[in-house]
């Protein structure tokens, strides 16, 4: 797949950043010495407004960078204004959900923990459908198109550079019925087929599990450049939060690996799908 042109960008916004802390400047003073605003400058480091070749050729000029670092961080900004594919779906994509997906493109780990409903990643069509249409927020048309989307993120889990995929579950998520009984046979069988995939794990966080590190769901986006920062991100109805703090980073992981570590075995885990598998049946 190519390049996510919001990886590109965030990974831009680091490098125009590193550069200026490396030589000591505020954003201010690069404002001042460009003709620009401080503002603009900060605008740039934090990814929130769009970049353009010629002010990052400016840039590099009044760093003094040499030209194979110029020529990638303009490469980085003509790629970062490129339209991803999931923006074509419009209005079923909302702009603070679409930044999540494009990060989602460029990661080569992923982690998740989830307590009321199960993975998107591993969604039916209809299951989809069914949490869309629940919020009333979207109408039939962005409800096709957002449960299109998801259909299509899908594909990361079984592209040759799949990520390390690992999911905990909450059993209560399992239990949730969401629409009828077919319609969670053929959920929890999408999830056992997904289990099965070479890059992908699934751990049951049973009731009997005791207490566990969290308090919602969230999850964590791995990329394969050092230079690029896990996040962790969490949503709510209307906005998400990501947070690329070391020290929140280093408390989500440490947070996900307790819950790996209360959590069934992927064996066990199996088990215990197939156990509710056989309830939805009835």
């Amino acid at each position: 797949m190519a390049g996510s042109p919001t990886a590109r960008r965030r990974r831009l916004s680091i490098e125009l950043k590193k550069l200026r802390e490396s030589h000591g400047y505020t954003c201010a003073q690069v404002g001042d010495a460009l003709d620009w605003s401080g503002s603009k400058v900060n605008r740039m480091e934090t990814g929130t407004g769009r970049i353009q070749p010629s002010d990052v050729d400016a840039l590099c000029r009044f760093y003094d960078t040499n030209d194979e670092l110029r020529d990638f961080l303009k490469s980085l900004a003509r790629q970062a204004k490129t339209r991803g594919w999931w923006q074509a779906h419009g209005s079923g994509v909302p702009a603070w959900f679409s930044i999540y997906v494009g990060l989602e493109q460029e990661i080569s780990t992923f982690r998740q923990y989830q307590c009321e409903f199960l993975p998107g990643l591993m969604q039916t069509s209809a299951y989809a459908a069914e949490l869309h249409r629940a919020t009333n927020q979207l109408s039939p048309e962005d409800v096709e198109r957002a449960v299109r989307v998801r259909m299509e993120r899908q594909a990361m889990l079984t592209r040759p550079n799949a990520p390390d995929a690992w999911f905990i579950v909450h059993e209560s998520a399992l239990r949730n019925a969401v629409g009828d009984a077919t319609l969670m046979r053929e959920q929890l069988e999408r999830i056992l087929e997904s289990m099965e995939l070479p890059r992908v794990t699934l751990q049951v966080l049973t009731f009997d599990s005791g207490s566990y590190p969290a308090t919602g769901p969230f999850t964590m986006l791995g990329f394969p450049d050092p230079e690029d920062p896990d996040i962790v991100y969490r949503d709510g109805i209307t906005d998400a939060v990501y947070l690329e703090g070391a020290s929140d980073v280093r408390e989500y992981a440490r947070a996900f690996d307790m819950l790996r570590a209360a959590a069934a075995s992927p064996q066990r885990s199996v088990q215990v799908i197939r156990s509710v598998l056989k309830d939805y049946a009835r």
